[in-house]
């Protein structure tokens, strides 16, 4: 019960006591009053009626004496009168039996009026004749009492409705605080931090208030401190300080991370860019001139890649810039490669450089396994080659780091791939999520999408899903992936499964409305679906993302972050999203298994934070038992990869 229902009911309590109490005191003074009233009024009629008889009983008129005591006694207002000669004998006797018109009995009885009768004697001369006994009838006192009681009941029946209505309204009013107070720790729940202004005038609600403000602002900048220490840790393990981008550590763990998570077949493109002469910058306008040369170069090349295309980038060392495409061609390298030349030799126009040399870049595309080292070696060569064409120029080459399957080009994906949706040749792959503390016990299953190309080909999501954004059907692709597991799952074991979700998906309307009224058939059954989004798309789509996870939490169903750790933003925005969990890439478990500490703290941060938040950590790409013990010691939620199983077929050719 809520404390203003007690306050209210303890008020009626108390207004029904206070009137228990008046009621009985005034019924009572009524009642004795009235008996009184009943015992004059009988004395008064016996004494006066006395005289009145006198006269006649002397001539022994005893006729009369009865026509004047019925004249008496017809006027109701007595109960008996008898009159009784000198030996006691009745001689006249008039009577009427207690009934009370309009009064209930259960009232007569409980409030019995006592009815004391007088007695006066008659005389004849100087002799004593007989005796007059008057008793008054107690229908008025009854009569009298009950319009008592009534009005009285009625009274305090309307002041207990106005102090209902009245209280009721004052005490919502006067607890208001104490329901902001309230509505604070349910935000503070959610993780939204709320003060409570203006503060309330009542001593005791002000203190209170003010403690629970002050907890309030203390609960955000612990928040606030867990969040910016990750980001601090995080930006020093792996961010430039110089010009925002990652550091060599961090495209290092990109590119290694990418090809150790990668199926078979993988395709892409690194460049390596130059800046040229910057020692003779440094020395001729200052190390200030060169840091302004570096960062405008780092703008660039974050401003030429955008959104849009799926990049890491980072400062080497010096001058060195490193761009990492996955997934990219030879012909989107190429591109890349001529508009970067071409954007970072207008710099000589803004007065950076000294010379009209200002870079040089050399990038190779792979289609096979090749590691950070391998790549960096094949592009320095390639930079060589670039030096030696000319000032600002460029060269693309292959890196055969390894025999491995050749990747075709864009127009023959793109055929096969429109293909393949339209054979709808579609295959389910699990793999679960476990328990840390309890690997045997899992806490969903993911699902992996993988195409059949030639019959026979199968493909990984990894290749054909930035072909699928290219070529504008990934909503499409998502649309089936998301049937085939409506359609299949209920001959599965698991009833929580996580699917990955493009953001374009998202972002499409008409999309976001078909999965709304799907999942609402869901209504009745045990299935919960996690739909994975990757980081840097969250960052990007945050207020559309922020909708479509409410929308989806209302149908039972929620989101979570893949690839966590790979955007260098504010962790602020899981405040807002409140992800069912948060997935980190597998950069960060390959460095902790190898006892990075940078590693190891910026992940223990990430858990206080998103611990903080009621929110789940999750290591990904776990494969050795040194990894799991990382993880076991920051406490992590739980963990997959292939140390648990690799990934099952759960269901094909949809």
């Amino acid at each position: 019960m809520t404390l203003h229902r007690q306050l209210l009911l303890f008020t009626l309590i108390l207004c029904f006591f206070l009137f228990a109490g008046v009621w009985f005191y005034k019924l009572q003074t009524t009642r004795v009053f009235l008996q009184n009233q009943l015992e004059v009024h009988a004395q008064d009629t016996a004494t006066s009626l006395a005289l009145s008889l006198s006269p006649l009983v002397e001539k022994d008129d005893l006729a009369g004496v009865e026509t004047m005591m019925n004249a008496i006694f017809d006027r109701g207002y007595y109960r008996e009168i008898i009159f009784s000669d000198i030996d006691g004998t009745v001689a006249v006797r008039r009577s009427l039996p207690i009934s009370v018109d309009g009064v209930p009995d259960w009232f007569i009885n409980l409030l019995p009026v006592d009815t004391p009768g007088a007695e006066s004697l008659l005389m004849a001369g100087w002799k004593r004749a007989g005796t007059l006994y008057v008793e008054s009838h107690p229908g008025y006192a009854y009569q009298t009492l009950w319009q008592t009681f009534i009005r009285i009941t009625g009274y305090f029946l309307l002041t207990g409705l106005i102090v209902f209505g009245v209280g009721s309204t004052a005490l919502r009013y006067l607890l208001r605080p104490l329901r902001r107070v309230e509505e604070q720790a349910d935000a503070i729940c959610r993780r939204e931090y709320t003060i409570q202004e203006p503060l309330p005038k009542t001593r005791e609600l002000k203190r209170v208030v003010t403690s629970m403000n002050k907890m309030t602002t203390r609960v955000r900048e612990m928040f606030e401190e867990q969040s910016l220490l990750a980001e601090k840790l995080r930006e020093n393990a792996y961010g430039d300080p110089l010009t925002g981008l990652g550091n060599r550590r961090f495209l290092e763990g990109q590119i290694d991370g990418t090809m150790a998570g990668s199926a078979k077949v993988v395709k892409g493109v690194f460049l390596f860019v130059q800046v040229q002469e910057l020692q003779k910058i440094n020395e001729e306008k200052g190390y200030g001139a060169g840091d302004e040369l570096l960062v405008r170069t780092a703008e660039i090349i974050d401003e030429m890649l955008g959104p849009d295309i799926p990049h890491s980038a980072a400062r080497l060392t010096g001058g060195d810039f490193g761009i990492f495409l996955p997934d990219a061609d030879k012909e989107d390298g190429g591109q890349i490669a001529a508009k970067t030349a071409d954007r970072l030799a207008a710099l000589s126009g803004e007065g950076l450089t000294v010379s009209d040399f200002v870079c040089s870049v050399g990038g190779v595309y792979y289609s096979s396994h090749c590691s950070f080292r391998d790549l960096l070696a094949k592009a320095d060569t390639a930079l060589a080659a670039a030096k030696h064409e000319g000032p600002n120029c460029w060269h693309l080459e292959p890196a055969h780091c390894e025999d491995g399957q050749t990747v075709q080009g864009k127009v023959w994906w793109r055929q096969n791939l429109e293909q393949s949706l339209a054979d709808r040749a579609i295959n389910l792959y699990g793999q679960h999520v476990v328990k840390t503390e309890s690997p045997s016990e899992p806490l969903h299953m993911e699902l992996y999408s993988r195409i059949t190309i030639d019959q026979d080909n199968e493909v990984p999501a990894g290749v054909f899903i930035p072909l699928a954004e290219r070529a504008d059907v990934i909503t499409q692709l998502d649309r089936k992936v998301i049937e085939l597991m409506l359609d299949t799952y209920q001959s599965w074991q698991d009833r929580q499964l996580a699917v990955n979700l493009s953001v374009t998906s998202i972002l499409d309307d008409e999309f976001v409305d078909w999965l709304s009224g799907r999942l609402k058939t869901l209504a009745d059954s045990t299935l919960k679906i996690y739909f994975e989004l990757s980081e840097i798309n969250v960052v990007r789509n945050i207020e559309t993302i922020t909708a479509f996870s409410r929308q989806i939490r209302e149908l039972g169903h929620h989101v979570g972050i893949d690839h966590f750790g790979k955007s260098f933003s504010n962790f602020g925005y899981l405040k807002s999203l409140q992800p069912e969990y948060v997935k980190i890439d597998q950069t960060f478990t390959r460095e902790l298994g190898s006892g990075n500490r940078d590693a190891y703290f910026f992940i223990g941060s990430l858990r206080s934070v998103a611990h903080s938040l009621d929110i789940k950590v999750i290591g990904e790409g776990v494969e050795t038992e040194g990894q799991l013990s990382m993880f076991e010691e920051l406490k992590v939620d739980g963990f997959q990869g292939y140390i648990v199983e690799q990934p099952v077929l759960m269901t094909s050719k949809f």
